[in-house]
């Protein structure tokens, strides 16, 4: 970072945007292997959110990679930049008062860990989707198991690169076991019981 560079504060504090929306800010972060329903999940909360009158934005892992970060790829190294920038990213968001939601496979603890410290206390939810390898496998949404398991795709998380799983996530699914609208139910009863949503 450049010695000339100046923080800027703004006149109109996260608060007052906050309060504007009349919601308080927080990112819900999915995490889980590919397929394991993290795309389709947050859509289906950010849905039920928005219908009932909350602001919302999701952030999914692939969309991001089509502009903001076309230029990473899939090492360890391009995994933790994907990463932190989709926190700076959610930071902001979340400054502007807004519920951020984002769906990324983000495999790596440390990762995880780096943009929960980013947040104030209590505002970052991880929900890990644990659903098995072998589920996901069988779903294969995309083709990339198939893929990967020819050696077409290498690093894929879950084949020969690594997903470490949380230990303490604030929320646990597992969508072999559960279908999107009791995900959703989970979800929205998770917010509300932590003060982060009220009841609509």
């Amino acid at each position: 970072m450049g010695t000339n560079i100046v923080w800027h504060d703004h006149k109109i504090s996260r608060a007052d945007r906050a309060k504007g929306k009349g919601q308080k800010p927080c990112i819900i972060w999915f995490t889980g292997l590919s397929g394991s329903g993290k795309s389709t999940v947050a859509n289906a909360l950010d849905v039920a959110l928005h219908q009932a009158g909350f602001h919302t934005f999701l952030l999914d892992g692939d969309n991001v990679r089509h502009g903001l970060n076309k230029d990473l790829g899939f090492s360890d190294e391009d995994r933790v930049e994907n990463i932190r920038r989709i926190g700076e990213v959610g930071k902001l968001f979340t400054d502007a008062g807004l519920i951020v939601l984002t769906a990324f496979i983000s495999p790596f603890a440390s990762d995880r860990r780096l943009v929960r410290n980013m947040f104030p206390a209590g505002e970052f939810v991880e929900v890990f989707l644990d659903t098995p390898l072998e589920t996901c496998e069988a779903r294969d949404p995309k083709g990339l198991y198939r893929k990967a398991r020819a050696g077409d795709i290498p690093h894929f998380t879950g084949i020969d690169s690594p997903y470490e799983a949380p230990k303490r996530a604030e929320l646990v699914l597992n969508t072999a076991e559960l279908d999107i609208d009791q995900c959703v139910t989970e979800l929205r009863k998770h917010l509300v019981d932590n003060d982060l949503i009220e009841q609509r």
